[in-house]
Parts: structure tokens; sequence; C-alpha cells
């Protein structure tokens, strides 16, 4: 998007969101910011992306209930059908990345009016807002070797009484030829406007650590395959109060691993690809058609031809009883 007006990605921008919106409510569900996504080590001031990430998990874990003084408690493990997130990035600069999204989930009835919907599911609903920056510290070199950053996202979600999140962690990223690795640790704090025990202290304040992580392959410029892990590891130590579902069950740590493969590919323009390697993704650049017929392309043209488009999917498996057994992962984005 270098030497384009603002004005004129906005409005490329705008189509996007409008195509995904017909998208949204054709497939009657999207939601995502806590999606299975990785953060990379990759910024170019001027650079804008449109992106939708979207899971669907089946193999529900059955809910645990008990009888307690006469009302019936219910485990709080997080569970969801449907997760679609739709976002828009921007590059500020070339170590300074930000990230605005929304985020749709088919959740868990959470408090069911009796034990025979238990398992029962809301409807899609918009369920999350969130803001997002990278600082990337040491981008991975052109040659390859280590590089390293810092993410931090403040999550607010919509419902009532439910807590605001902040995560914050570091970004590590590792190539060498055509194998990249890349790895998120995310400090998950919970916070604001939840319930409150008898003596007014708010509950469950708690702090939670997730993690995700990445080894890649790059076959050719447009296809790469993946191993993806992602989970969480609910509570750290005795932090929060607990509320009586804790207490009663347990925390819920969840973990999924499995395959994803990556298709990208270049829309409009006249350019030919060529393959620029980073952290989280190999990244088809447009390297601009030489019009002077001498074969070696002209520098600072290789990101102003036609939009990139980038499709991952892939299948996560649950990797114990807290988790759905399988994830579908599908993600589309468009790098203008």
């Amino acid at each position: 998007m270098n030497r384009r007006s603002w004005g004129a990605w906005l409005g490329r921008v705008a189509v996007s969101a409008g195509l995904a919106g017909a998208h949204a409510s054709l497939a009657a569900s999207e939601p995502a910011i806590g999606q299975f996504e990785l953060k990379g080590l990759e910024a170019e001031a001027g650079n804008a992306e449109f992106q939708s990430q979207n899971a669907w998990s089946f193999g529900q874990p059955r809910r645990r209930f008990e009888g307690v003084s006469g009302d019936t408690v219910y485990d709080d493990n997080s569970v969801t059908r449907q997760r679609h997130a739709l976002e828009i990035e921007a590059s500020l600069t070339n170590f300074f990345r930000m990230r605005v999204g929304i985020e749709y989930e088919k959740e868990r009835v959470d408090d069911p009016v009796s034990p025979a919907l238990a398992d029962s599911f809301d409807s899609l609903q918009l369920q999350e807002v969130a803001l997002e920056g990278v600082v990337i510290l040491k981008p991975i070199p052109d040659e390859g070797g280590l590089g390293f950053g810092l993410l931090s996202e403040f999550e607010h979600p919509l419902g009532a009484g439910e807590l605001n999140s902040i995560l914050f962690g570091p970004i590590i990223g590792a190539r060498q030829g055509a194998w990249s690795a890349l790895l998120n640790v995310m400090f998950i704090k919970h916070f604001g406007a939840g319930e409150r025990t008898d003596d007014g202290l708010e509950r469950d304040d708690k702090w939670d650590i997730g993690y995700a992580t990445q080894i890649k392959y790059d076959f050719n410029p447009a296809w790469a395959l993946a191993l993806e892990g992602y989970g969480t590891f609910d509570r750290i130590g005795n932090s929060g109060r607990p509320d009586e579902a804790a207490i009663l069950f347990g925390d819920h740590d969840q973990h999924r691993a499995g395959p994803v493969i990556y298709h990208e590919w270049r829309v409009g323009g006249d350019a030919r690809a060529t393959l620029v390697g980073n952290g989280s993704r190999s990244i088809v650049k447009a390297a601009a058609v030489d019009d002077d017929g001498d074969g070696k392309g002209r520098a600072g043209d290789d990101d102003d031809e036609g939009v990139l488009l980038r499709l991952g999917t892939g299948l996560l498996f649950g990797l114990n009883e807290n988790t759905p057994q399988t994830t579908l992962k599908l993600s589309l984005e468009a790098e203008f």
C-alpha cells in the first residue's frame, strides 16, 4: 500500500468488509478475537490487512453439574460451537502495528433453566471487541535466524457482568531455509465489571497463561504446511477468587494441536510472485514486471500491485477432556 492514499485504501477496506459481512450472514455464524491465530514479526509502514478468522468445534465435552442447597451448579468450562472474527490491521511503522476486531460466538448456555439443557447452545451473537498492538523488537533476518517482539491486547466482552481481559507477552520467531517456527506466550489478566463476592470484592480476577505455536514448511511461494498448537492454562497458582463452580469442578485447561495448510495468491496488478519468508507465514510479495525488459525488476515496486490473499484451513484435535475433540480452522486475509 506504499505510495497509495489512505483514502483509497479505506475505500477498498469498506468493500472488503461489506463482502465479509455478506459472507457472515450466509454462513449464519462468525466470531473471533481469541481465535486460533498466531502473531508474527512482520510490519511494513503503510500496509493494511483485512482478516476473517473462523472456527467450528465438534465433539464438545459434556457439562458437569451438581445440586447444591436446592440449586443446580454447572461447570464453567468455556465451550463454543462457532467462533468468527472480523479484524482490520494496520502497520504504523516498520516496528509497530495495531489491530481492531469484533468477535461473534455461539456459546454454550451460561445458566440453563434445567439440567436437560446443560449442553444446549445460544444463538450466534456479537460477544466481544478487542484492540491489539505488536512491537517488533528484532525482525527475523532475511537470511534466517531469530526474531523477537511483544504482544499486548485488550478484550472487552459485551455481555453484562463479564470480565475484561488484558493479554501481554513475548513473540519468538525463527527461520532457516524453508522451515520456520513461531511461539506466542500470553499472560492473561481478567478484571473489571464482573461478579462480586459478599464482601464486595471482584470475582474472579484471576491470571491465566495462553500459548500459540507453529512449525511450518514452505513448499513453494504459494503453498505451506504447518503443525500448530493452541492452549490455555486456566488460573495461575491461587490467583483470583474462584466461584462456586470453580470450587466444585476445578479449572479447565484446554489444549489443541493439528495440521494447517496455507495458500497465498495475488489478485490484480501485473506481477509475478516471489517468496519472502517471515516468522509466522511466508508472504508472497509481488515483484513488478520489468517494463524495460532487463529481467531485473525495479526496487520499490514490490508491493504496489494488487491484493495479496492468504487462505488457511486445518483440523485441530483436542488433547484433554476439557477440549472439543475436533476444531475446524478457516482463515482468510487480504493484504493491501
